[in-house]
């Protein structure tokens, strides 16, 4: 399983199953469960946790200390779910303690080619990274959140779940749950109505997410207003309700 030129350290934990390619550097404090292909020329840093059945494509870097002017050697970790893709020359790294000191990754990621994802982010499930992203030190990407090739997103902020982010895009404030943006600077283009149709979102959810949109962005209302029209709105399903959560818990203001 483990490749003769490939070099693990002995404080590091291995499932017996893993497969780990030629070349390949696994450090002291990783720990790697059961099912997971570590292909050839990956460097995987601890302290890292990875979960099952992730694969990890060549000259990937996993768990190397964050890209901080303040970091000190503090023993901060990366922590990766189950069923993973990170694909070639992706770079993951660990936290900082000016954060959470964790950098986690969840479950079922499409991470492609180049994708960077720097300190103390936190990504959630089901999303999807198209290739040469770059995430900002502390950025959250809530789940089912896609973001297209050579996006930039900057510092704290956040992508909320099921939104879309247009290839080349450039986001400098949070983006709200199910809100499609593209541009830079990124600007709002209506709802993800396509990735909603694929998870199951009913035709009468979906038009009352485009009218909570419309009560978002085109007007003149304050946001303040916006989120008690959509308080008001009748919503059996509790579809809205993400939404107004991530409304009311912006802290860097939102694409508007």
């Amino acid at each position: 399983m483990i490749h003769s030129t490939a070099i693990i350290d002995p404080k590091a934990e291995l499932a017996p199953d893993v497969r780990v390619g030629a070349f390949s550097v696994v450090g002291a404090g990783v720990q790697i469960d059961e099912g997971c292909e570590i292909a050839p020329h990956v460097v995987i840093e601890g302290p890292t946790q990875i979960g099952k059945r992730n694969k990890i494509f060549q000259f990937a870097s996993v768990g190397a200390a964050p890209q901080d002017k303040k970091y000190r050697d503090e023993p901060t970790r990366l922590i990766i779910g189950d069923d993973n893709t990170i694909r070639e020359n992706v770079t993951l790294n660990r936290g900082t303690t000016q954060d959470r000191g964790e950098t986690v990754i969840g479950d079922r990621n499409w991470i492609m080619a180049g994708v960077h994802i720097a300190h103390d982010c936190i990504i959630g499930n089901d999303t999807i990274f198209a290739n040469a992203v770059a995430l900002a030190g502390h950025v959250t990407v809530e789940d089912h959140a896609i973001l297209g090739g050579y996006t930039l997103v900057h510092q704290f902020c956040r992508i909320g779940a099921h939104s879309f982010c247009g290839m080349g895009s450039v986001i400098n404030q949070d983006v709200p749950t199910f809100v499609t943006v593209s541009g830079n600077l990124a600007r709002p283009h209506g709802i993800n109505s396509e990735g909603l149709k694929r998870r199951g979102f009913s035709a009468d959810e979906i038009t009352l997410i485009k009218r909570a949109y419309r009560t978002l962005y085109r007007s003149s209302t304050p946001l303040e207003s916006a989120i008690l029209a959509m308080l008001a709105q009748d919503d059996p399903t509790d579809v809205l309700q993400p939404l107004i959560a991530f409304l009311q818990s912006a802290t860097r203001g939102i694409i508007r």
